[in-house]
Order: structure tokens, then sequence, then C-alpha cells
């Protein structure tokens, strides 16, 4: 017997963009968040702090959109998060990366064709996938990192931005 598959366009590329832009804002309105010193010291049970996390976020997405886009990816070792360099060392330097991400991401998703979502892909050197399984990844750490966020502002004693406020 013959299986058919059927494709099914659920959100079109525009959405998508909207989608995961809309959960850059609220990390941003996270990274806002906290105060300065506790953004750069500040963590539970041992794990990094938030800008560590944010830094994370923003080495997946600017090399990582571009990576997506044309198949040119930078090695892993060589990101900010994991060597440490150029990590930034104020909350308005941090915030500026994120911007400038955010400038990139929309610059360069124009560029992305819909044949490329399904193309394979070696994210970073490292990770094989469907391209469109890497975005998602993406977007899937970036929620997850914000979540640690969350429970780092909640310790301070400071209220989260809302999780369903993704204007």
């Amino acid at each position: 017997m013959e299986t058919k598959t059927a494709t099914v366009s659920v959100l079109s590329s525009e959405q998508l963009l909207k989608h995961w832009q809309g959960h850059r804002n609220l990390t941003r309105r996270t990274i806002e968040a906290f105060p300065e010193k506790e953004l750069f010291n500040f963590s539970v049970g041992g794990m990094r702090t938030f800008a560590q996390l944010a830094m994370e976020i923003i080495d997946l997405s600017n090399p990582g959109i571009l990576g997506l886009v044309t198949n040119v990816w930078k090695d892993m070792a060589d990101l900010p998060h994991h060597s440490g360099v150029g990590m930034p060392t104020t909350k308005e330097e941090l915030l500026a990366l994120w911007d400038e991400t955010t400038k990139v991401i929309d610059t360069l998703w124009i560029q992305m064709t819909p044949e490329r979502f399904q193309e394979s892909t070696i994210a970073f050197g490292q990770y094989p996938g469907p391209v469109y399984g890497t975005l998602l990844y993406f977007i899937d750490n970036e929620i997850h990192h914000r979540g640690q966020g969350y429970v780092y502002l909640r310790a301070l004693g400071i209220e989260p931005p809302f999780f369903w406020e993704r204007p």
C-alpha cells in the first residue's frame, strides 16, 4: 500500500518572522527588566547569568540567520557566549547588540526562499537538520532561556513581563 504525504502550509514566511520577532521583543523587555548589576552577576543554582544567556540567543540568531539564508556558518567556539571575546559589559551594550541582531534578521529574512526552509544544513558546523528545524530550535532555545530569566527576576522580587504580550 502506498502512503501519500500531503504538504500543508500552516504559516507564511512573514507570519513565522512575526512570531519569532514577537518572542525577541519579549526577551528584550526581559533584559530591560533586570537591574544592571544583576543582569551580569545574578544566577540561580550555578546557571549562567541572564546576560550570558541573552548573548547565547544573540550568537545563535545573528550569525544563525546568515547561516540559514546562505548555508555559511561560523564555528560555535568563535561565538562570544562560548569564547567570552566580545561579550558586552553593560545593559546598554547588550541591548544595542540585541537591536542590531533584530535588524540583521529583518534584512536577511527576505532572502529566505520557501525551498530553503526544506533544505538540509549543518548549523555551526555541528548540528545537522532541516533549515526549518534549526530555525525552530533558535526560537525554542530563546523561550527556554527567557524562562530562566523569569525565574531570576522572580528570585530578585521583580515581576517579569507578561509572557503572552509578544507584539
